[in-house]
Formats: C-alpha cells, structure tokens, sequence
C-alpha cells in the first residue's frame, strides 16, 4: 500500500549506510530472490518492520501494564528505534 499523497513521515525513515555492514530493503529484497525466496523491497520492509514490532512489544511490557497497538506500531517504525536495536545487536558480537 502507497502512501496518501501529501503523506508526511514525523520522524523519517531508516537509512543503511554500507559502512555499518548493512542492506538497505531492495537489496535485501535481491539477495532473498538469488537464493530462491521471490521477495520485493516492500516485503523486505514489512518483514523487518514485524520484527520491530515484535522487538518493541517485549520493550513496551517492560515499561506498561497494557501495551497499546498503535503505540507499538509507532515505536517499530521510528528510525530512531530501528538504530537503537541495530547497535545492540552489533554490541552483542564478540
């Protein structure tokens, strides 16, 4: 689904530089076709984007008694967010 024209992203989007070792969701979506998964760069996103959203319903229990939907979906999209994960797990690597 596209975004509404005039649609507005508050906080922006997740970028991937080469220098951090990552891809960006095209070529996420090319590496998953060569090896015989067919996914475009819009499934990649979603994929990742479900990830967060499991990722931050275990962060929001930590903190709330009843995690909100919108609430969750809000935090999973927030570049913000995406970067804090992604230098967690790279601190995980030893």
């Amino acid at each position: 689904m596209s975004m509404p024209k005039g649609y507005k992203v508050e906080l922006g989007y997740a970028t991937v530089n080469s220098e951090s070792g990552g891809l960006g969701y095209r070529e996420i979506a090319e590496k998953m076709t060569s090896d015989g998964f067919k996914m475009n760069h819009s499934t990649a996103r979603n994929v990742f984007i479900a990830a967060m959203r499991k990722i931050a319903e275990d962060m929001v229990t930590l903190y709330e008694v009843r995690p909100d939907q919108s609430k969750i979906d809000k935090i999973a999209s927030d570049p913000r967010f995406q970067v804090g994960v992604s230098e967690a797990i790279r601190d995980l690597k030893v």
